[in-house]
């Protein structure tokens, strides 16, 4: 299996990912409040997502993230699309992005060029529970069978395949059982493919659903499809304890992107920044220096985030 997180880490390190696809669509001035959330787009507004894509490559990312997190073809056909138009939008969400790709990469000039890498393109297989649209993707407070899980993401991996992505983000993953099944799915369907695996944690050292970080990590160490884990979609202040968690629990490339440090207030229904806050700059590079070799942002983060990485990482 030709491991494309290892060659490109070779030629650049760390690798920098992109942040937050939502809220960049949301400033465009699109309203995406239906349970599909940011995957509505993929039908109304493909344009929305590649703006959001570009900016990210513009801003230094080596890697697309699929616009996929919340796009199932459960989650389609639940809201009245047929099961070919669901697969069509799937498939269209992997092509705006190889299309952003290509259109930032021939924009460089042959100097720039050498100075990155060629981005790849990761195709976001989320969990269950963001299909659920009941918030139980922070929880992990859900249960199928394995072939239940089986079932419902295989669809979408084989879509994701199919229109070219280059590896698998497994992300936000709450639910230990669940990483554990897809791993199992990876292996015996995908042989030759690879994933990040990132997990979603509630406190420093546990999975959402109780399960030791440590542990989670440790189980996927001899899995040399598994090219790198993590966390994403938690708080700034929990990632370099988490790190090091990682970092003792597995000999693998250690991938974090967390949320912006906002919080939200449900009563103003608003985000809310604290008041004191290091750069998001300052803090990826002690991310980096703790041991993480993959690097972006989640909800809320911005290109202008991960143009702090790149600032010092491309320095």
């Amino acid at each position: 299996m030709k491991n494309k997180i290892s060659e490109l880490l070779h030629q650049m390190k760390p690798i920098i990912l992109d942040g937050a696809m939502a809220t960049e669509i949301e400033k465009q001035g699109i309203v995406i409040d239906s349970e599909l959330w940011s995957a509505s787009v993929i039908h109304d507004n493909p344009a929305s997502i590649k703006k959001v894509h570009l900016d990210y490559f513009h801003a230094g990312a080596d890697v697309a993230t699929t616009n996929t997190y919340q796009a199932t073809m459960a989650g389609f056909q639940q809201s009245g699309y047929t099961e070919q138009e669901a697969a069509t939008m799937i498939k269209k969400a992997v092509e705006i992005a190889i299309e952003s790709r290509t259109e930032f990469w021939e924009s460089l000039s042959e100097e720039q060029r050498k100075k990155r890498p060629f981005p790849l393109i990761a195709g976001s297989v989320g969990p269950y529970g963001a299909y659920l649209a009941d918030g139980s993707e922070y929880t992990g407070d859900y249960t199928l069978n394995d072939a239940g899980y089986k079932q419902f993401h295989q669809s979408r991996m084989q879509l994701l395949k199919e229109a070219g992505s280059d590896v698998f983000a497994f992300e936000t993953l709450p639910n230990f059982h669940e990483a554990q099944v897809l791993a199992e799915l990876l292996q015996n369907e995908y042989p030759d493919d690879e994933a990040w695996l990132s997990f979603s944690i509630s406190r420093d050292g546990q999975l959402c659903d109780g399960t030791p970080l440590s542990e989670a990590a440790a189980y996927f160490n001899s899995n040399d499809q598994i090219t790198a884990i993590g966390v994403n979609c938690t708080a700034l202040t929990r990632i370099t304890s988490a790190i090091e968690t990682i970092r003792n629990a597995t000999n693998k490339p250690i991938i974090v992107y967390p949320n912006s440090g906002e919080h939200y207030n449900p009563i103003k229904k608003i985000w809310q920044a604290p008041k004191k806050l290091p750069s998001f700059g300052s803090l990826s590079k002690e991310w980096f220096d703790a041991g993480a070799s993959l690097i972006g942002g989640c909800c809320r983060t911005t290109p202008e985030d991960i143009r702090q990485i790149a600032e010092w990482a491309r320095d």
